[in-house]
């Protein structure tokens, strides 16, 4: 697929590594929808830099864990564009808590905005692509999908859910030129993993990381982009996390 005169709608496309993603996406020839939980200087800054590519953006606030607000974000960006080509759902966040910390209410909500989310987004923009017969669906797992993560049952559970969504939805949607793949990144240099003290920090980078480096947002969305416009790709989960889950210490 080539993204010139394409639409792209990346959730959580305001930070990190979807306004990577966002920004990578309209220099490839993109217009690009972003959503993201407020109208914030960090929002606006990332419309910007896609609007300076000469692209043209679309910024939406809206809680993903509402599936009525997930499905008005597709409807708004076929409002605006006319299509969904490529759609990327990069919103999400840390769960904190093991078993007996998590709150009933804060695991549903792990799930209502990892894996619901996708669900919605994707019955609003699959009839289209359809239509098309052309499109490509990109979800954000993570590495703590696959290897676990101490005192943080939900957030692993909901990103290795991804996985297996992605396989299903890719066996579905394959007849109609539709595909679906999967990124899980390891520790990447974002606001997410800020909160890692320096004794955390050293240590993942001397211990835990055979390459001994963060990736960066940009690193990410170059692997999004291109799983995105590789039309023989599909079903696929692929890491980028500077081979942390190959370590078997």
């Amino acid at each position: 697929m080539e993204l010139h005169e394409k639409v792209a709608l990346v959730t959580g496309g305001t930070r990190g590594i979807g306004a990577a993603t966002a920004v990578l996406l309209a220099q490839r020839g993109a217009d690009v929808a972003i959503v993201g939980r407020y109208h914030d200087d960090e929002a606006r800054g990332t419309l910007a830099r896609i609007e300076q590519t000469g692209r043209q953006g679309l910024l939406l606030a809206a809680d993903m864990c509402d599936p009525d607000e997930a499905t008005r974000c597709v409807d708004q960006s076929i409002e605006r564009f006319g299509r969904v080509d490529v759609l990327v759902h990069a919103a999400g966040g840390a769960i904190a808590g093991g078993l007996l910390e998590l709150t009933p209410e804060a695991w549903h909500a792990a799930f209502d905005v990892h894996v619901h989310a996708v669900f919605h987004l994707c019955r609003a923009a699959v009839p289209g692509m359809k239509e098309r017969k052309e499109g490509a669906i990109v979800l954000i797992s993570s590495v703590a999908g696959i290897r676990g993560l101490h005192f943080n049952l939900a957030y692993q559970v909901v990103k290795g859910a991804l996985p297996q969504l992605t396989r299903a939805l890719a066996r579905e949607l394959a007849d109609h030129h539709i595909r679906v793949n999967c990124i899980a990144p390891g520790i990447i240099r974002t606001r997410f993993h800020a909160a890692m003290t320096p004794e955390q920090r050293r240590h993942n980078l001397e211990n835990r990381i055979p390459l001994h480096r963060e990736g960066t947002p940009e690193q990410v969305a170059s692997l999004i982009a291109e799983v995105a416009t590789n039309d023989y790709i599909t079903g696929e989960t692929f890491t980028i996390d500077g081979g942390l889950t190959m370590r078997i210490a």
